[in-house]
């Protein structure tokens, strides 16, 4: 797998985790958290929501869902 491929999914995993453990998070929070732009949260959210992770029911707040997740 592509260095950068990985670099990516690892990140996308630590940013689900981050709002699992937080609750319901602003992407601002994620963005300075992990040191990376707005953009690149909101990348990375993009496929949490499409893969059906975390959902949005506030404007720019996010939260986890209830679809169970095996973690590898």
């Amino acid at each position: 797998m592509n260095p950068s491929t990985t670099r990516m999914l690892t990140r996308v995993k630590a940013v689900y985790f981050f709002i699992k453990e937080k609750g319901t998070v602003t992407t601002g929070e994620i963005a300075e958290e992990f040191g990376i732009t707005d953009r690149t949260v909101q990348r990375d959210l993009h496929l949490l929501e499409y893969n059906g992770l975390v959902n949005s029911p506030n404007r720019g707040r996010w939260e986890i869902t209830n679809k169970k997740v095996k973690i590898s």
